[in-house]
C-alpha cells in the first residue's frame, strides 16, 4: 500500500492555498462583509434589549397566541421566558434569538429561490445535490476554519458557518415540496390560461407550504445546533457560557444554559410550525 499513500493527492494543500489566495486578494471585500454583518446584528440585539424583558416576554406570547390561537402555547411562552429570565440568561437568549433568526433569514432568502430553480430545472438539482450533501456531512468545526481565517473572530464567522449548515433544509425541502406538486393541479392551471409565475404563486407555493414550512423550523433546529460551536470562535449568545462551564467543569451553569438552549428551541419550533387544522379551536 506504501505506493499508493507516497502518491497523495494534495487536496488539503489546493484548499489550503485558495483561502490564502483570498485573505490575501480579497480581504478588502471580506471586512467589509463582517463589518455589515457584525453591525446588523449586533444593532439588532441592541434593539431588542432596549426593551424592558418582561415586555418582550408578553410580546413574544402574544406572537404564539395571534400565530397559533392557542392559550395553551402562550401560557407555555410566557412561562418559558420567565424561567429563562429567572435563571439569569435573559441577554444571552437575546443574543441567541438574533443570531437563529438572522442565519434563518438569510438560509430562507437563498435556499428558497434555489429550491424552486432547482424543482423546475432537474439537472441543476443534480448539479447541486453533492454540494448539499458535502454541506451537512462535513463536520461543522472545518467550517470554522476558514471561516474564521476569513472574517476574524466574532459573530460573523460563527453566522457564516451556521448558514452554511443549516442552508441545505430549506432547498431540500421546497425542491421536495415543488416538484411534489400534483401534475393535474398544473395542467389544470395551463388549461385555464395561467402563466408560469401565476403557476408558482396561485398553485406551486400554495401546494408546497407545508413542507417548506417544515423546512423553515428544521433550519432553525441547525441553527440552534451551531450555537455553542459558534461560541468557540467568539460568538456571544447562550454557547458561550456552555463553553465556559464545559472548561470548568460546572455541572450547574452547563445545565442551566443548556435548558435555556432547549427552550428557545421548543418555542421556536413550536412558534413557527405550520398551524393545523384544529389549531383555531384550542382555547
Amino acid at each position: 500500500m506504501d505506493w499508493l499513500t507516497d502518491h497523495k493527492i494534495p487536496l488539503g494543500d489546493w484548499i489550503s492555498s485558495f483561502v490564502d489566495f483570498l485573505n490575501t486578494h480579497a480581504a478588502g471585500f471580506f471586512d467589509l462583509i463582517s463589518e455589515v454583518l457584525r453591525y446588523l446584528i449586533v444593532g439588532m440585539v441592541e434593539i431588542m434589549q432596549w426593551f424592558h424583558p418582561l415586555l418582550l416576554v408578553v410580546m413574544f406570547a402574544a406572537l404564539a397566541w395571534w400565530l397559533h390561537r392557542s392559550w395553551v402555547l402562550a401560557l407555555g411562552t410566557l412561562l418559558s421566558l420567565l424561567l429563562v429570565i429567572n435563571l439569569g440568561y435573559w441577554e444571552a437568549t437575546v443574543e441567541t434569538l438574533v443570531m437563529v433568526l438572522f442565519a434563518t433569514l438569510v438560509c430562507l432568502l437563498a435556499g428558497v429561490p434555489l429550491g424552486i430553480a432547482a424543482a423546475h430545472r432537474p439537472w441543476l438539482y443534480t448539479v447541486i445535490r453533492p454540494v448539499l450533501d458535502l454541506m451537512q456531512t462535513i463536520p461543522t468545526f472545518v467550517y470554522l476554519i476558514p471561516t474564521l481565517i476569513l472574517f476574524g473572530l466574532g459573530v460573523v464567522p460563527g453566522l457564516i458557518s451556521t448558514v452554511i449548515f443549516a442552508i441545505p433544509a430549506p432547498v431540500r425541502l421546497t425542491y421536495l415540496g415543488v416538484s411534489s406538486v400534483p401534475k393535474p393541479l398544473l395542467e389544470a392551471g395551463e388549461a385555464f390560461g395561467a402563466t408560469r409565475s401565476q403557476l408558482l404563486w396561485k398553485i406551486e407555493l400554495p401546494c408546497a407550504m407545508p413542507t417548506i414550512m417544515a423546512g423553515v423550523t428544521q433550519c432553525i433546529m441547525l441553527s440552534l445546533s451551531m450555537v455553542v460551536i459558534a461560541a468557540l470562535v467568539g460568538a456571544d449568545g447562550l454557547g458561550k457560557p456552555v463553553v465556559r462551564a464545559l472548561n470548568t467543569v460546572n455541572i450547574q451553569k452547563g445545565f442551566e444554559a443548556g435548558l435555556a438552549i432547549v427552550i428557545i428551541a421548543i418555542l421556536l419550533d413550536r412558534i413557527f410550525k405550520r398551524p393545523g387544522k384544529n389549531t383555531h379551536k384550542e382555547n
